[in-house]
């Protein structure tokens, strides 16, 4: 057996057979590797929570990947809740407008709500990001995906999420320094948070896993 290489095409046939065995009607987390890099999974399982809750966030997805894929990443598992954040690759990109993010995120909402009418799910703002404590990889792209661009996208979340009787959640206030950015010593690279961030938010997002 060789090593595994785990492209997105490898977690996608991964997830896709993992959803052959889930509990349907469970908590899911869905988005890219914001949320894939997310150990939720653990943390409900540690905490015991009275949930089943599945984590189908794949690194490096585009709104239009996930799109693709909604089934394995979403609708297989017909969640009872959804927590999704999605598009922050988009926003890194040049060429992809805000217009055309919001309206593959609404997309992707309108689907789910479609295939399971009784879901209630909560968009997740995007997480700030450190220019300061960017690495030579992602320096160039914290120059297009600032902060700036982050709060005017999650105003657009915002209006998604009251279009389409979702809630919006934004659990960001333990991760930001003093001038809003992410905290240095949260992040690997200005963008990718650490296992303690997620600690740090986990608490808020029970409360809205269990409510």
């Amino acid at each position: 057996m060789g090593e595994i290489v785990w492209t997105k095409e490898y977690k996608v046939e991964r997830y896709r057979k993992m959803n052959e065995s889930v509990k349907k009607g469970s908590v899911l987390f869905a988005g890219s590797s914001l949320m894939e890099m997310f150990p939720i999974e653990q943390f409900a399982a540690d905490d015991k929570l009275p949930v089943t809750v599945y984590n189908r966030g794949i690194g490096g997805f585009i709104t239009d990947e996930l799109i693709n894929v909604i089934d394995v990443c979403i609708l297989d598992l017909e969640p009872s809740k959804l927590f999704i954040n999605i598009g922050t690759n988009d926003l890194s990109d040049t060429r992809i407008e805000m217009s055309t993010v919001m309206k593959n995120y609404e997309y992707i909402l309108r689907e789910t709500i479609k295939r399971v009418p009784d879901v209630k799910i909560y968009l997740m703002a995007y997480y700030p990001v450190n220019p300061e404590a960017a690495t030579e990889e992602t320096r160039e792209c914290l120059k297009i995906r600032s902060n700036d661009k982050i709060a005017a996208a999650n105003e657009e979340v915002k209006k998604l999420a009251d279009k389409l009787g979702a809630k919006y959640i934004d659990v960001n206030a333990p991760l930001k320094d003093e001038k809003g950015r992410l905290k240095a010593e949260y992040t690997y690279e200005g963008i990718h948070i650490k296992e303690e961030c997620y600690k740090a938010i986990y608490p808020l997002v029970k409360d809205y896993i269990l409510e």
